[in-house]
């Protein structure tokens, strides 16, 4: 919710700002417009037709709260436009009285802007009216459409990870399976560990996490599989201490460890080793697990049924489009790498 009002904020500022530089040629066609009708000095113009523009910018954040709460009609109906008629009338008169009450304080008396006539006035007055409108409502529908965006997006991200909790559990509970017939005391410790995780997973909710977090997930992880493949596995862990507060998407170093696990060390009797390691490269963070299992030729990889992998490059292309990537190599009888980079100059709201 916090976030939420902060971007709104942000967009009402913006707005501002926008409407504030609208107004800048406007006065610079005011001030052309009285040197070149009245023949009057530059200076002198600019002051008149600042006088002319000022009370028209105040009117301006009048006009955007009331198309905030008229917004354009779906069918559109002549309702919607009688209300705008009423209200560019409303505008320029109040912006005429406006300018006099002005041109009367700065005068000293009493001053009725008469020019080139009030009728004139009033049709610069609506045209403004107009103008400020067509900005109010093209702002108000791209912040519409970068909601919807936004939404859709966080659905997309929601049920990715959703998609994540299943695969991790389903390989879990299989661990545990395989152990209860042939060590129950195994299969009494997995089953702890797996309730450690399976607590961690189901309470994340965040896009993205400290790697510290997400390496004490993976060590819960690792511990299951310990019990499972005993000195089969090995670990090897080398993460830099600067890297820890790094942030990367949640699940994916676990993504990749699990990768390592079921296909370079669960297939093979001889010991296995998986590297894992992590460091900051200027402003990305690069996190590597490598095995030195059997490994497979590329092609394998590539037009494979796994969706880990998969699914963590969905989620890394929502998170940040191009600026992350997931390296990957592999050849027969030369373990498997994978090499994630994610920068850390992307904010997210979690």
């Amino acid at each position: 919710m916090k976030d939420a009002a902060s971007d709104s904020s942000s967009a009402r500022g913006w707005l501002w700002l926008q409407l504030a530089i609208a107004w800048v040629p406007m006065w610079a066609l005011f001030t052309a417009m009285i040197v070149i009708a009245h023949g009057i000095p530059f200076a002198e113009a600019v002051f008149a037709s600042l006088r002319m523009v000022l009370p028209g910018a105040a009117l301006a954040v009048a006009v955007y709260k009331f198309a905030t709460h008229t917004p354009w009609p779906h069918p559109f109906r002549l309702r919607f436009v009688g209300a705008h008629v009423l209200a560019a009338a409303a505008f320029a008169l109040v912006w005429y009285v406006s300018i006099s009450v002005i041109d009367s304080i700065v005068t000293g008396r009493l001053t009725l802007r008469i020019g080139p006539g009030i009728g004139l006035f009033l049709i610069t007055g609506v045209w403004l009216y107009i103008i400020v409108a067509v900005i109010a409502y093209a702002n108000l529908g791209a912040q519409r459409s970068a909601r919807v965006q936004a939404h859709a997006a966080r659905a997309q991200l929601d049920a990715l990870r959703a998609q994540l909790h299943p695969h991790f559990l389903f390989n879990a509970l299989h661990t545990v399976v395989q152990l209860i017939p042939t060590d129950p005391r195994s299969a009494v410790r997995a089953a702890e560990q797996l309730a450690a995780a399976l607590r961690t997973a189901v309470e994340e909710h965040r896009d993205v996490v400290p790697l510290r977090d997400e390496w004490a997930f993976v060590e819960r992880y690792l511990a299951l599989e310990r019990i499972r493949c005993g000195d089969r596995l090995r670990i090897d862990e080398s993460i830099d201490a600067a890297a820890r507060d790094a942030l990367l998407p949640s699940f994916a170093l676990q993504t990749l460890v699990e990768n390592a696990v079921r296909h370079g060390a669960a297939p093979r009797i001889a010991p296995t080793t998986l590297t894992i390691s992590a460091r900051l490269d200027g402003t990305m963070l690069c996190v590597t697990v490598r095995d030195d299992g059997e490994g497979t030729a590329m092609h394998a990889i590539e037009s494979g049924t796994g969706t880990g992998l998969r699914r963590l490059r969905e989620r890394m292309c929502w998170l940040y489009g191009e600026a992350a990537h997931i390296d990957i190599s592999s050849a027969a009888q030369a373990g498997f790498t994978a090499t994630l980079h994610v920068p850390q100059s992307v904010r997210h709201d979690d």
